[in-house]
């Protein structure tokens, strides 16, 4: 280490030690400067090396940077027979200008973190992170121990929102957080509290990370489980993202509850958690807690602006989501043809941003504009618009082949929208409090029929438009609060 960057190490180290010290409840020694070549003494002579979650401790509060399991694992078996050689090196190598501008802290063991990393980064307002801003909204107003972070730009370390952020995370826009300066932020170390992921993790060192915080930072761990669709329907999914999501589920091997959002989800989880028996491991508890079927209601003004934008003259076909393969896209665009070469006269909208493998979609979808086809796709729009888009349609069109819940269905619902859905799965689940007609989507003639029976049969929608504004009431609030009771191990 270079003469100027370890004088400057020396005091940051000294606080950090006091920090360690008293997290452990021991004394921590401090007399004289701390240098780089006696930092690892000091640190051995704090925790021991045969409990690993010392060792965690230890290298998190010194570097200010969560570890990896192996390098815990490696420090760790080092420091049985040394001096503190291990420590030493391992908080040498990871000390850096950038990480000496970090404060670190140890909130208090009443706190829960929530990290909402993804959202705020996300440009778009995906079913997920509709969950987490409508869940984590509520968390934040009733539970004053809750406190958001997101992870820092390396991907090593939780810190705190700074100010635009969290007014980013409460407008709830739908767009990317803005970029921060990270030069000196206050890193969390969790430590005997709660750490909650209402999202899902987008880096595979982050879900390292994790992983090590929840075998080691004897805090509680918990998640909301969305699907388990890389592992179920790989076909759908095969795209960068898929390394990730493997990450994020060996880092839920050692949480302490997950909370899949529908039946259909559960049993994937459920599988999975089975499936962790050959290796010796339990895996983390599973409590079902159902997403609602609840959206608010367009104001006036939007309502008469997307009537406008989608027109009067042809009834409106609703389709939402992304279009990833696995939404079925390209088979709702084949439905739609065989009805208009038959001559029936509607409007296909689709509302939902890009998505990897969407480019076979995007050229569709320009041939049959190029044919005069009344289709329409739109992106990046928000909720009033959204919820005004569902009023305006005749009805809805959600023929996935796997998804943890499927919100469009359930948001078409809740405003008495009729919705085309698979008979299987999630989906199924929905659709089966009425509203809905359920088809294999992938039988794409299924998808023409039914689409076709909802275009000419005005009694048939009557009777569906009926059951969907009978269907049993379920709120944002009340998924909030017994998701929360779930993750935090509320009696």
């Amino acid at each position: 280490m270079k003469r100027a960057l370890e004088t400057q190490a020396g005091p940051v180290w000294r606080t950090r030690l006091g920090l360690l010290a008293r997290a452990l409840g021991r004394d921590a020694g401090l007399a004289g400067e701390v240098r780089a070549a006696d930092v690892g003494k000091r640190v051995h002579e704090l925790v021991d090396p045969r409990d690993q979650a010392e060792v965690w401790l230890a290298l998190s509060v010194m570097t200010a940077k969560l570890p990896l399991e192996v390098e815990v694992e490696a420090v760790a078996m080092a420091s049985e027979f040394d001096d503190g050689e291990a420590l030493g090196k391992a908080v040498v190598a990871a000390t850096d200008r950038e990480s000496l501008r970090r404060d670190v802290e140890l909130p208090d063991e009443h706190a829960v973190l929530l990290d909402v990393t993804t959202t705020l980064a996300s440009p778009y307002m995906t079913g997920i992170q509709r969950v987490v801003r409508e869940s984590v909204a509520r968390w934040l107003d009733w539970h004053p121990e809750a406190r958001t972070f997101v992870w820092t730009t390396d991907e090593t370390a939780p810190r705190r929102l700074d100010k635009v952020e969290r007014e980013h995370l409460a407008a709830a826009t739908g767009a990317p957080r803005l970029p921060v300066a990270e030069r000196d932020v206050t890193v969390m170390v969790p430590w005997r509290c709660t750490f909650l992921v209402p999202e899902l993790p987008a880096n595979v060192v982050r879900s390292a990370r994790m992983q090590a915080l929840a075998r080691h930072s004897r805090s509680r761990t918990a998640a909301i489980g969305y699907d388990v669709v890389v592992v179920t329907s790989g076909e759908t999914r095969i795209d960068h993202r898929t390394e990730t999501y493997y990450s994020y589920l060996s880092a839920l091997q050692g949480f302490d509850a997950v909370t899949p959002i529908s039946g259909a989800s559960a049993a994937e989880f459920g599988g999975w958690a089975t499936a962790l028996g050959s290796i010796g491991r339990t895996g983390p508890e599973l409590a079902t807690v159902p997403l609602p079927v609840a959206i608010d209601r367009a104001d006036p003004g939007t309502r008469d602006e997307v009537a406008r934008t989608l027109g009067t003259r042809l009834p409106v076909v609703l389709v939402v989501g992304s279009h990833e393969p696995r939404k079925n896209h390209l088979a709702i665009l084949h439905a739609a043809e065989l009805l208009w070469r038959e001559g029936l006269g509607f409007r296909l909208v689709f509302v939902g941003g890009r998505a990897w493998g969407s480019d076979d979609f995007g050229r569709r979808v320009s041939e049959l504009s190029a044919a005069k086809r009344p289709i329409d796709v739109f992106s990046g729009v928000g909720d009033d618009f959204l919820a005004a888009a569902y009023e305006q349609a005749r009805f809805t069109v959600f023929p996935s082949f796997n998804e943890g819940f499927g919100l469009p269905v359930g948001e078409s619902l809740a405003l008495g929208t009729p919705v085309v859905t698979a008979n299987y799965g999630s989906m199924a689940e929905i659709g089966a409090d009425g509203g809905a007609l359920t088809v294999d989507p992938r039988d794409d003639h299924a998808i023409a029929d039914a689409m076709r029976r909802l275009l000419t049969d005005d009694d048939l929608l009557a009777e569906l438009e009926a059951q969907a504004r009978s269907r049993p009431s379920r709120t944002w609030d009340d998924y909030a609060r017994e998701t929360w009771a779930v993750l935090v191990g509320e009696d």
